[in-house]
């Protein structure tokens, strides 16, 4: 079996991480390189900056060498709001990005250079870490910093479609900082899952889970030209089936939006 080169974008991220960590546990199968801002950060995390590249998403010439050589890409970048100050008794939060961080650069622009680069080089498979809600621009997420995260990451999801490019697109439910293999997975469409979960149960998931997603999408032929969200049953569900056969499950999903 011939190993897979494959470029994890966001690599320092809190779900980057876990993705970039599963894949390089899988040395048989995957000769995983990791792209983020800091090697610093890199270092701390991982104890090594073997297989690091440094770049900016948000200026193509520095995410080149990065991309060289590689059949697949796994993007995980994603503008992050930040509170400005504690807000006071009665009041909302309020949140702002970093200059250089805000969602159209970041979500849009970003993930634009990575896709047209891709191409460019030949990857073949784009895995694409997302979110749920894209489908309602009022959504919370949106009003956040006045960024508009959701409308830009559909915009990018929807160029990776148009792109020619083979792709997995994973829009993850509330992300929680939970143990994996533990959940049973639902996908869906639409947001469906958001506005009427099935059960009534939360619209979350783990991070680790998705880690475990987005290794499996890299394996299974039935993930390529898939897009759809994702959430899982609470742990010990009692209508909870943890079998999570990942063939099936992509099965379930469709391409397009």
């Amino acid at each position: 079996m011939s190993v897979k080169k494959v470029l994890v974008s966001g690599a320092t991220g809190r779900t980057g991480s876990l993705v970039f960590q599963k894949l390089r546990q899988c040395a048989d199968e995957f000769q995983t390189i990791g792209l983020a801002r800091s090697e610093a950060k890199f270092k701390e995390l991982f104890g090594t900056t073997d297989g690091f590249f440094a770049g900016n998403i948000t200026d193509k010439l520095t995410l080149k060498p990065a991309f060289e050589g590689c059949q697949a890409l796994v993007i995980v970048t994603s503008a992050v709001p930040k509170m400005k100050a504690p807000p006071k008794e009665g009041e909302r939060p309020k949140f702002e990005f970093e200059p250089g961080g805000m969602p159209e650069e970041v979500d849009w622009i970003g993930q634009k250079n990575q896709i047209d680069l891709a191409k460019e080089v030949g990857i073949q498979h784009i895995v694409l870490i997302g979110s749920m809600g894209g489908t309602n621009p009022n959504h919370i997420l949106n009003s956040l910093g006045d960024g508009n995260i959701l409308i830009w990451k559909r915009k990018a999801e929807q160029y990776l479609i148009e792109s020619g490019i083979n792709y997995t697109i994973i829009r993850a439910g509330g992300l929680i900082d939970q143990p994996g293999g533990k959940r049973e997975l639902i996908v869906g469409k639409n947001d469906t899952l958001s506005t009427d979960p099935p059960d009534g149960i939360p619209p979350s998931i783990p991070r680790a889970d998705v880690a475990e997603l987005t290794v499996q999408a890299l394996r299974e032929p039935t993930a390529k030209n898939k897009a759809f969200d994702v959430i899982s049953r609470p742990e010990n569900d009692p209508k909870s089936t943890i079998t999570n056969n990942f063939t099936a499950l992509f099965s379930q999903t469709s391409g397009a939006l």
